[in-house]
C-alpha cells in the first residue's frame, strides 16, 4: 500500500516547499524505493507568473510522474461554488493519477498561505484528510533562533490540527551555517558544487530544540548563496530588461554592484567574476571598464544600464571585443536605483529550464535529510483509512466504469431530478425518470436544468407491457390483470418492475415515498438474494477524516439477536466491498458487562453469533458509542478489545437508536451520508431518506451502479 507524505509550509511563501518536496523525493530514491510526486493544486511563484514550476521541475529531477496540477481558476471557481467536497475529490484523482505504478511513497507537494491564496491552510487540512497522509512541515528561521522555530513549527501543528501522529516529522530550510568558509572560486558550472550537511554544536541545538517540541526532525538544510544565483536571462526577465547584447544569458550573477562612485572607485570595490554590474546608461566609462574587465579575463555576470539611455555607437564599437567575448549588456527604462531594488529583491526561485541548479537544490536538500529517521517513521505502522474525498471518488470512478442504467420513479421531484442531470453531466450513471413529460420538462424549466442525457419514461406508455409478466409472478397470490394493472400505476411499483425484467439495472427512491414503499415492490418482486433471511440497511457516514458504516437505520424496527447478527454480518461485507477495513462494533448502552437487561443480553448474543457464523471478521460487543470510536476511551472501557476505539461498522440494537444516532450525527456534524443502502436484495434496490440532499441521491445512485456490477461479477464468479 502506498504510503503518502503531505509536505506543506509552516509559513508563508519564501520556506523552500518545492525544493523540501523534491529533495525528499531524491533521498527515498536513493533507498531504493519507488516514489510518486504530486503537486495536487498549482501555486504559480511570483507577481504575474501563471505556470506552476513544481511538476515541472519534478520531472526535471526525478523519474516519478508527476501529474497537471488543477489550475488556480479551477480550484477557486469550485471554492467560490461551494465545491470544496468536490475540489478534495479532484485531489484524490490527480495523487491516483501519480500512483499509477504503485509506488511505495507518494510525496504530495501542499499550498503555501499567502495573502492572495489564505484558503491554503484549509486546503492543506482537507488534502490531509482526503490522502490519509502524514505531514511533512517545512519552515525558515528567517532570524529566529532554533528553540523560537521550533515553538513555531508547533503552532503550525495546531493550525493545522494535526495529531502527533499525523506529523511525520519537520525539514527546517535556509539554516544559518555558522561553519568558517574561505571566500573560494565563483562556481560557473553547478554540477561541480557541493553543500555539506550541517554538523556539529549548531546541528545539535537545532535537533534539541526540536526534539524538545516533540517533533522529528527529518533534516536541517544549511544556507548557501549558491543555491539562490540566478542567470542573467532570470534578471532580464525579472525587470523586462532589453537586451542589447546577449552573449552568455547563462552567467549566474553572484553579487550586484552599482556604479554610483566613479569607475576607479567601482574597481577597487572588486569587479569580481559573476558581478552584476548596474550602471546609469549615460555612464560611457561604466561601459568601457566593463568591456576592459571582461577583456583581462574577469567574466562579469552583465552590465545593466538604467535609465533608457542608449550607448553611443562608436562607444558600443570600442566594446564590441568585449560583447562578442560573452558580456551581456541590458537596459532598462527604471532609475539606477528603483533597478538595483528590484534586482536584489527579485524572485529566486529555481526555474524549470536551469537542470544544474535544479540538481544542486535537489542533492543539497536529499544530502541532509535523516534517511536512518525516514525509514523508521515509514517502518511505523499506520491505520489505512478512506476519507470521504477519496471515498466519493471511488463511488464516481466506479459508477462512471459500470455504466449503469438507474431507474429514479420519482421524476418531477426537484432533488432526483437534479441529482439526475448532474449523474449525466458527470457520466455516473444513466439515468431514467418516470413521470409525466410535461411535469419533468416543466419542473426541469424552473430550476433551470439541462435535461441532456437523462431519459424520461412516460408511465402511460410502458405500464402495458408489464401486467402479463407482474400476473405470472404473482399468481399464487391470486393477481389478476386488472390488479396488476392497479399495481403498476404505481411508480415505485412500475420501476421495480422495469428491474426485475431487466429493462433497467438498479432502482433509488425515497426522496418522497416512505420507505415502506420503496421496499415493498421489491419485497414482493425481487425478493432476497440467496443466503439471505431479512433485508436491512447501511448509511456511509462521511466523518471529517474516515467513512463510517452505519446499520441497521433504515429497515428493521427490532431485530432479534440472530436478525441483528445477519445485519452485521451483511455492513462488514458492504464495508469491505467498498474498501473499509470492517471492524465490528455491536452498540448498546453497556460496555461489557458493566450494564444488564434483555437489550444488552441480546446484543451480546448477537456478537457471539456473529463470531460463531464468521470467525474472520473482527467484532465485539456490547459496546457504548464513546467506547467504539474513541480510541483513548476505548482503552479505558474496553483495553483488551480489537475493535474498541477503532470501530468502522457500527450495528445499532434498534431502528429507534440507529436511524436517532444517523440523523444527529449527519446533521450536527454537518457531514454527508450516503444511504441508506439496501442489503441482502437480489436486485438493487435503494432507498432514500426524505430529507435527502441532492448529493445525497447522486450518491446513492453511484452506489446503486456499483451494486450492480458486483452482483455481476458475483453471478459470473459464480457459473465459472
Amino acid at each position: 500500500m502506498t504510503r503518502t507524505l503531505l509536505v506543506i509550509s509552516a509559513g508563508n511563501r519564501g520556506n523552500g516547499l518545492t525544493a523540501a518536496s523534491l529533495g525528499l523525493v531524491r533521498a527515498l530514491q536513493r533507498q531504493s524505493l519507488l516514489v510518486g510526486f504530486c503537486k495536487p493544486i498549482a501555486q504559480p511563484r511570483g507577481p504575474g507568473r501563471q505556470v506552476d514550476g513544481s511538476t515541472a521541475l519534478a520531472r526535471l529531477t526525478t523519474s516519478a510522474p508527476a501529474p497537471e496540477p488543477l489550475t488556480r481558476e479551477e480550484v477557486e471557481a469550485m471554492l467560490a461554488g461551494g465545491d470544496e467536497q468536490v475540489l478534495l475529490e479532484r485531489v484524490v484523482e490527480q495523487c491516483e493519477a501519480a500512483c499509477v505504478d504503485e509506488p511505495d511513497v507518494l510525496v504530495v507537494e501542499g499550498l503555501v498561505p499567502v495573502d492572495d491564496a489564505l484558503y491554503g491552510t484549509s486546503i492543506n487540512i482537507g488534502m490531509a484528510r482526503a490522502l490519509n497522509a502524514q505531514v511533512v512541515l517545512v519552515g525558515a528561521p528567517e532570524g529566529r533562533t532554533p528553540e523560537e522555530m521550533a515553538a513555531a513549527f508547533s503552532v503550525a501543528v495546531r493550525s493545522y490540527e494535526l495529531a502527533a501522529e499525523d506529523v511525520f516529522g519537520v525539514i527546517v530550510n535556509k539554516v544559518p551555517d555558522d561553519r568558517p568558509r574561505g571566500a573560494g572560486p565563483v562556481v560557473e558550472w553547478m554540477n561541480d558544487a557541493v553543500i555539506e550537511p550541517l554538523s556539529g554544536a549548531c546541528a545539535d541545538r537545532w535537533r534539541a530544540a526540536l526534539g524538545a517540541e516533540s517533533l522529528h526532525c527529518l533534516g536541517l538544510i544549511p544556507y548557501s548563496p549558491l543555491l539562490g544565483l540566478p542567470r542573467v536571462k532570470e534578471v532580464a526577465a525579472a525587470l523586462n530588461a532589453e537586451i542589447l547584447n546577449a552573449g552568455d544569458l547563462k552567467r549566474r550573477v553572484h553579487q550586484v554592484e552599482v556604479a554610483a562612485m566613479t569607475l576607479p572607485n567601482v574597481v577597487a570595490r572588486g569587479l569580481r567574476p559573476g558581478t552584476l554590474l548596474i550602471s546609469p546608461g549615460d555612464r560611457v566609462d561604466t561601459l568601457l571598464g566593463a568591456a576592459l574587465t571582461e577583456l583581462a579575463g574577469v567574466k562579469l555576470a552583465g552590465l545593466l544600464l538604467s535609465g533608457d539611455f542608449t550607448p553611443d555607437e562608436h562607444i558600443l564599437t570600442l566594446a564590441e571585443p568585449a560583447l562578442r567575448a560573452g558580456l551581456p549588456l541590458l537596459r532598462v527604462k527604471t532609475d539606477t536605483f528603483a533597478t538595483a531594488q528590484a534586482a536584489l529583491t527579485m524572485n529566486i526561485d529555481v526555474p524549470v529550464d536551469d537542470p544544474a541548479r535544479a540538481e544542486l537544490v535537489v542533492n543539497t536538500v536529499a544530502n541532509a535529510l535523516d534517511v536512518e529517521a525516514l525509514w523508521t517513521e515509514l517502518e511505523i505502522d499506520r491505520e489505512p483509512l478512506i476519507s470521504p474525498p477519496a471515498f466519493r471518488h471511488l463511488l464516481i470512478e466506479r459508477a462512471r466504469a459500470a455504466n449503469m442504467r438507474i431507474v429514479l420513479p420519482e421524476g418531477d421531484e426537484p432533488r432526483t431530478l437534479t441529482a439526475a442531470t448532474i449523474c449525466a453531466r458527470r457520466g455516473i450513471a444513466r439515468c431514467a425518470l418516470i413521470g409525466r413529460p410535461d411535469k419533468i420538462l416543466a419542473q426541469a424549466h424552473r430550476q433551470g436544468l439541462d435535461l441532456t442525457g437523462v431519459e424520461i419514461l412516460d408511465p402511460r406508455e410502458h405500464v402495458g407491457r408489464y401486467i402479463e409478466p407482474l400476473v405470472e409472478l404473482r399468481k399464487h397470490k391470486g393477481l389478476h390483470p386488472k390488479g396488476a394493472e392497479m399495481l403498476l400505476r404505481d411508480d415505485v411499483f412500475l420501476g421495480t418492475m422495469m428491474l426485475k425484467m431487466g429493462d433497467v439495472d438498479g432502482l433509488v427512491s425515497g426522496a418522497v415515498n416512505t420507505t415502506a414503499n420503496t421496499i415493498r415492490p421489491a419485497l414482493q418482486i425481487i425478493k432476497t438474494a440467496p443466503g439471505y433471511g431479512l433485508v436491512s440497511s447501511v448509511f456511509f457516514m462521511c466523518l471529517p477524516e474516515q467513512v463510517l458504516v452505519y446499520g441497521d437505520c433504515a429497515v428493521n424496527p427490532d431485530p432479534t439477536a440472530d436478525q441483528l447478527a445477519d445485519i452485521a454480518i451483511q455492513s462488514a461485507e458492504s464495508a469491505r466491498a467498498f474498501g473499509i477495513t470492517p471492524r465490528i462494533a455491536m452498540i448498546s448502552y453497556s460496555t461489557g458487562a458493566s450494564g444488564q437487561g434483555a437489550d444488552v443480553a441480546k446484543v451480546a448474543e448477537a456478537t457471539e453469533r456473529v463470531r460463531a457464523l464468521r470467525p474472520d471478521l473482527l467484532v465485539d460487543g456490547p459496546l457504548q458509542y464513546d467506547a467504539a470510536s474513541v480510541e483513548s476511551v476505548g482503552r479505558k472501557k474496553a483495553p483488551d478489545s480489537e475493535v474498541a476505539g477503532r470501530a468502522t461498522v457500527f450495528v445499532f440494537p434498534d431502528l429507534n437508536t440507529g436511524n436517532t444516532v444517523y440523523k444527529a450525527v449527519q446533521r450536527s456534524a454537518n457531514v454527508v451520508s450516503i444511504g441508506p443502502m439496501l442489503q441482502g436484495l437480489a436486485m438493487p434496490v435503494n432507498d432514500l431518506s426524505r430529507g435527502a440532499l441532492v448529493e445525497d441521491i447522486v450518491f446513492t445512485i453511484a452506489l446503486t451502479a456499483i451494486q450492480t456490477q458486483q452482483r455481476r461479477e458475483r453471478l459470473a464468479a459464480s457459473e465459472a
